[in-house]
């Protein structure tokens, strides 16, 4: 099932191959918006009713939508051409609707149903990004390098997006912010849009009958991924409030930025290798491995130690991700892996709103030390659990 390995599997080949940079430009351009957001979304809800329980609750709202609807987007994106900036204008409409309702004062049930409302409509950009690496790169090598690279970056853009966005919004507003969001949106996917037209691949379905039997959670092999991003994300999420209980909040920032450097490096490392053993297993080796980083901070309970088990956790989450994306290109028909992508992304996000939830319950009761054994025992439960699907598939 796999494709030739032909071409070199170097970072500076996959960014030769014909219209490789004008994509992925404009696709980091598009997702720096999604960096940025989190924070002035916040805060200018914040403005805007005068209360942070509503703007949680909004922002959360948000959140809950934007990671529901997110496979049905980008099935849309397949099936029409024009649908990326359809929904990449009713987005950045809705950001500026919401950023001049903010400025000028909103009623709370009006912002929460704008917040709603704008969830709605965030473009599929991650998702259709890798499916468009996966048909622009001739072999396996430069498919891991690509996708290598592509999750590295976008990591990267999360990591500094909040702090870019606290700048701003200390320099001019938060309605300010989420206005210059919408504009940035338009610019992104504008140029996405633009660089898709010129490329002489397509990432589109001819009809809804092309997607061929009930999409990729009907796929054999795809929900234990799902599972595994899940478990990832509950993991981080949870890991994350136990460190600032345990720690407080300026050792908890150095420790959690450990945490998204060791993933950008993992994933470029990862990239630039040759790898023995069968795709299909690693996602389990990693989830094991990051099941083993989470229960370093409960062994031994001091900073360094927890700093490190996050720098190898960041390291092994990213890599976990880059070997679904590559199983997706494996696994899933061609014309249902942008929506199989758009599934891992939603898995991710529904883990990491749910680990926080879990984390806080875990340490009010137990404290931190039992907090991150129990993160521990979920990942690897998880990966358990699919070792044993993938041991009865085989047999």
């Amino acid at each position: 099932m796999s494709r030739p390995d032909t071409g070199s599997a170097s970072y500076r080949a996959v960014l030769a191959v014909p219209h490789a940079r004008g994509l992925f430009a404009a696709a980091m351009i598009a997702r720096l918006c999604y960096g940025l957001l989190g924070l002035p979304l916040l805060l200018a809800l914040r403005d805007g009713t005068g209360s942070f329980a509503v703007a949680g609750t909004a922002t959360g709202l948000f959140g809950l939508v934007s990671a529901l609807l997110g496979p049905a987007r980008a099935r849309l994106v397949q099936r029409r051409h024009s649908a990326l900036m359809l929904l990449a204008v009713c987005y950045a409409l809705c950001l500026s609707a919401l950023a001049v309702a903010c400025a000028v004062g909103v009623p709370s049930p009006l912002a929460i149903g704008l917040a709603a409302l704008t969830g709605l409509f965030p473009p599929p950009v991650g998702p259709l990004m890798r499916t468009l690496w996966g048909k622009l790169v001739p072999g396996e090598a430069q498919r891991q390098c690509a996708l290598s690279l592509d999750t590295a970056a976008e990591s990267t853009v999360f990591a500094v997006g909040p702090v870019l966005g606290g700048f701003l919004v200390a320099v001019f507003s938060a309605p300010a912010v989420l206005a210059g969001c919408a504009a940035l949106v338009l610019t992104g996917f504008g140029l996405l849009a633009t660089a898709l037209r010129r490329t002489p691949v397509s990432v589109h379905s001819a009809s809804p009958a092309a997607t061929g039997g009930g999409g990729p959670l009907r796929t054999a092999g795809f929900p234990p991924l799902l599972l595994l991003a899940w478990g990832v994300a509950t993991a981080l999420s949870a890991a994350e409030v136990g460190v600032v209980a345990a720690w407080g909040t300026m050792t908890a920032g150095v420790l959690t930025a450990l945490f998204a450097v060791g993933g950008v490096l993992g994933g470029l490392v990862y990239g630039r290798g040759q790898w023995r053993g069968a795709l299909v297993r690693r996602p389990l080796v990693l989830a094991a491995c990051s099941a083993a980083c989470y229960a370093v901070p409960a062994l031994v309970y001091v900073p360094p130690a927890a700093g490190a088990a996050l720098l190898l956790a960041g390291a092994c989450t990213d890599i976990l991700l880059i070997t679904a994306y590559q199983l997706v290109d494996v696994l899933v028909p061609e014309d249902s892996r942008t929506e199989a992508g758009a599934w891992l992304n939603t898995a991710y996000n529904l883990g990491w709103a749910m680990g926080a939830g879990a984390g806080g319950a875990l340490v009010d009761r137990s404290g931190p030390p039992a907090s991150f054994a129990a993160t521990a025992g979920m990942v690897a439960l998880c990966a358990l659990v699919c070792a044993l699907h993938a041991r009865r598939r085989r047999a």
